[in-house]
């Protein structure tokens, strides 16, 4: 066999049969811009459709010589074998190539198991076994969305773009299968210092990774400067990762960033990951809802005005980088009415083999984390759901 891709948009395409693997056969020409004809007395549901939303032509009769006259390829699924014979006979004497669906071995010509992942497509062909193609195309279209397999271009085409991805809350384990193909087609991953930094280790060495974490009180690259970065290498027809911590949206200024790639015309998306207000809590056992517990949470820094919070005893407070500031917010809480007693679990480095929980009320977990040395990164959960963690004292 010689493999070849075919381009068949705007060339007739001969389909001969109406029922569902002629339907999955003209789905596909269809796609690719065929003018398809399906020649068959009856046709199932989905091609029935097609037909009379105009997107196909029906020739409403059974096949007869002369029906494949100027056709570039003709797919015959009839399930009639002198029927689908015929059709591999006639097309052999103009010159047609013919997929024949009931006998590889008299076709000439095959349709491979494709697998397909943005611009990517793989054809697996498996010696006219098609469910043994299937069960190698899904193989290779699970590595290829898992980001196992290189799919990262070395000829650069037309515009590049910026793809935020959400990393989680650090472990590499934690960041959405997108997230890792996105990886995988990077030319240059601009990362944050919570981002999930083991998956740097797997990018080719060509790959640019540019670091513009930030600590408290020290950020080396301003949010101004990593906008125009994503710019910058989107402009020069790059593939750019934007490996953040967390969401992107959720207290990460991916807001920003996509703001300042549409108005740069640049091409952007937003992987979505999984935020540590919900995830670092959960890892210490804290649900930030539970039923008879809590109904809802909300989600601030430890910079922001806490006066106006929800603070009823059924609603969890979570604050984000919040270990600098955090003696104040248990006063001001207190202040705008929650109990001194109100329960409180400061979780550090969640998911990564430091993890520690410190526990306490308002009244007092200010001085026992000064007591044992809390440093950021740090979650903090306000509300009774912390007395679901096994950290609580019983």
């Amino acid at each position: 066999m010689y493999p070849l891709t075919l381009r068949v948009a705007g060339r007739p395409v001969v389909v001969v049969g109406g029922g569902p693997v002629a339907a999955r056969r003209a789905a596909s020409l269809l796609e690719a811009g065929a003018e398809v004809t399906v020649v068959s007395p009856w046709l199932c549901e989905d091609l029935a459709e097609r037909a009379a939303s105009g997107r196909l032509a029906w020739v409403p009769r059974d096949y007869a010589s002369g029906d494949l006259d100027g056709a570039w390829l003709v797919h015959t699924a009839t399930g009639d074998s002198a029927v689908d014979a015929l059709v591999a006979s006639d097309a052999d004497a103009l010159r047609v190539w013919c997929v024949h669906a009931g006998d590889a071995a008299v076709s000439t010509a095959w349709s491979p198991a494709v697998a397909r992942v943005d611009d990517v497509q793989v054809a697996v062909t498996a010696g006219g076994d098609p469910r043994r193609s299937v069960a190698l195309r899904d193989a290779v279209a699970g590595a290829m969305q898992a980001g196992d397999l290189p799919l990262r271009r070395h000829r650069r085409s037309g515009a590049g773009s910026v793809a935020l991805v959400g990393g989680g809350p650090g472990d590499d384990a934690l960041v959405t299968v997108a997230g890792r193909r996105l990886l995988a087609e990077a030319d240059v991953v601009v990362v944050d210092r919570l981002g999930p930094r083991g998956l740097l280790a797997e990018l080719a060495d060509d790959v640019v990774v540019v670091d513009v974490g930030k600590a408290p009180g020290h950020h080396p690259v301003p949010q101004h400067e990593i906008n125009a970065l994503l710019v910058q290498h989107a402009r020069a027809g790059r593939r750019v990762v934007r490996l953040k911590g967390g969401d992107p949206y959720v207290l990460g200024r991916g807001g920003e960033e996509v703001a300042a790639c549409r108005a740069a015309g640049v091409r952007v998306e937003v992987v979505p990951g999984v935020t540590s207000a919900v995830s670092v809590p959960a890892a210490a056992g804290i649900p930030v809802t539970h039923r008879g517990v809590a109904r809802g949470f909300s989600v601030l820094t430890g910079h922001d005005d806490l006066g106006e919070v929800p603070g009823g005893a059924d609603h969890t407070l979570v604050l984000l980088m919040g270990v600098s500031t955090l003696a104040r917010t248990c006063r001001l809480l207190v202040e705008a009415g929650r109990p001194a007693a109100t329960p409180v679990a400061v979780v550090e480095d969640g998911y990564s083999p430091r993890q520690r929980v410190t526990v306490g009320t308002l009244a007092t977990v200010a001085d026992e984390a000064e007591r044992v040395g809390v440093r950021p990164p740090a979650v903090v959960v306000v509300g009774d759901v912390v007395r679901l963690s096994p950290d609580w004292p019983t």
